[in-house]
């Protein structure tokens, strides 16, 4: 990695902080927090590849870990991945090398719709899967129902997705910094 690809792993780690300014919204079905960080993991794949766009992911936990106050509601520290939230925050990384592979190998014909699908495919499945997964572990809530408790999300989920889907075409089409590092 040059000086320019660190610089972007670091720039999209804070967006994605900066995207925790939003407060996170609480709702009474499962206990894992509405925020609009998870549009940061979405951006990074999607505009950085699968590489940089997990380590740019991977860097804000690590950030977070170490207790800067980078998640929505100010949370921070290691404590944050014993949460029963902490398995989506450990599906960031995954999503975001998905979402960048995926863009990666189609990019000569990517449109908006592949673009949204691959959104939801990494930004959505990988990191329910990851979340709903360690939701039944630490809560013992059964998987049908942290998996339909998840549910609640997919509307502002695809929100993002689609934010972000419009987004990295945009940059696509006037910085495409996945073409230049191909």
């Amino acid at each position: 990695m040059n000086t320019r690809d660190i610089a972007y792993v670091a720039l999209f780690a804070a967006i994605t902080a900066v995207l925790g300014i939003m407060p996170l919204i609480r709702i009474p079905v499962i206990p894992v927090p509405i925020t609009a960080q998870s549009l940061g993991l979405m951006l990074a794949g999607s505009i950085l590849g699968s590489k940089k766009g997990a380590l740019a992911q991977i860097l804000f936990l690590g950030l977070v870990a170490l207790g800067f106050p980078l998640l929505s509601g100010g949370r921070g520290g290691i404590g944050s991945f014993l949460e029963p939230s902490s398995g989506f925050l450990l599906g960031w990384p995954i999503g975001a090398f998905v979402i960048g592979f995926l863009f990666e190998k189609k990019w000569s014909s990517l449109t908006h719709s592949k673009a949204f699908i691959y959104m939801i495919i990494g930004g959505i499945l990988v990191v329910y899967a990851t979340g709903t997964l360690w939701l039944n572990l630490i809560t013992h809530i059964s998987l049908i129902k942290a998996w339909s408790g998840s549910m609640l999300f997919i509307p502002g989920d695809l929100v993002k997705a689609f934010i972000g889907t419009t987004t990295a075409m945009v940059i696509k089409a006037s910085y495409p910094i996945i073409k230049k590092n191909k």
